[in-house]
């Protein structure tokens, strides 16, 4: 196992466990609201910052991009840490939600971790070396048309002016698969296109905590990810596309139609 991922799969099991000792606390914990329809609970702080400590232990020297403010600026090395990604579902007892590290190297990603605490799930990929759950390889499904797929999304809450033309894509997507599902978990969501659980997953707005790990999941277990356009620049547009290689192909032949609405209706954030 490489050494870093070996601190991040360190980092993410220690964040996890102190998640697990809050699920039937809920009502106890602090809760601010950042914007429009986003919470954070002092459990992100916390777990982000076991996370840090554990990557500044081993690293010192590497940046850090942190969901919950955790930025710190470093060498060609970024670790990019969503540390609980389903904030929202974890509030409300919903039990989907995971802690999700990546690893940038000169804005390449070059490790992942995405880690479900309650199932002791832990998704991992290293660059070039495949993707795996528990430490068995996963590769993405082999269904190869969109009325076999099973697909994830997740709805749009940070830009309500994008729901129309979501709703969109949506109707034409659902009425051509075999079902969609929103758990509300986008790392999570991710990890299981790697695992074959899930087909193919579309999402807007997001931010690149919660797609770095889970797109690398997904190329290292056969897949591709891209933003709407079919090109490689989800990560800073925060709109992603994902798939085996069929089904990416024909999400992206449904969405394209759309995204002049898309872009046409996006605004500043609704609150």
């Amino acid at each position: 196992m490489h050494p870093m991922l070996n601190i991040a799969i360190r980092a993410a099991r220690s964040a996890g466990n102190l998640i697990v000792r809050y699920v039937d606390r809920v009502d106890r914990l602090n809760v601010t609201q950042k914007s429009y329809n986003e919470f954070v609970s002092e459990v992100d702080q916390q777990a982000e910052d076991v996370i840090v400590e554990v990557i500044r232990r081993a690293y010192p020297q590497h940046g850090i991009l942190g969901e919950e403010g955790g930025t710190r600026q470093g060498d060609d090395y970024t670790w990019v840490i969503d540390p609980l990604d389903g904030t929202t579902n974890f509030l409300h007892g919903f039990p989907q939600f995971s802690v999700s590290i990546a690893l940038k190297h000169r804005d390449r990603l070059s490790q992942a971790v995405v880690y479900d605490p309650l199932r002791n799930e832990l998704f991992t990929a290293t660059q070039g070396e495949g993707a795996q759950l528990n430490e068995r390889r996963i590769r993405v499904s082999r269904h190869h048309h969109l009325r076999d797929a099973l697909l994830g999304t997740g709805f749009p809450y940070r830009f309500v002016v994008d729901v129309d033309a979501y709703l969109a894509i949506f109707r034409d997507l659902i009425v051509s698969t075999a079902g969609v599902r929103r758990p509300g978990s986008a790392a999570l969501d991710l990890a299981y296109v790697a695992a074959g659980r899930l087909d193919g997953f579309w999402e807007f707005g997001l931010k690149e905590w919660d797609m770095a790990a889970g797109s690398l999941l997904i190329q290292e277990a056969g897949g591709m990810v891209g933003d709407p356009e079919g090109g490689d620049r989800y990560l800073g547009r925060g709109d992603i596309v994902a798939g085996n290689p069929k089904i990416y192909e024909a999400l992206i032949e449904i969405i394209r139609p759309h995204l002049a609405r898309l872009t046409a209706d996006r605004g500043a954030p609704a609150g």
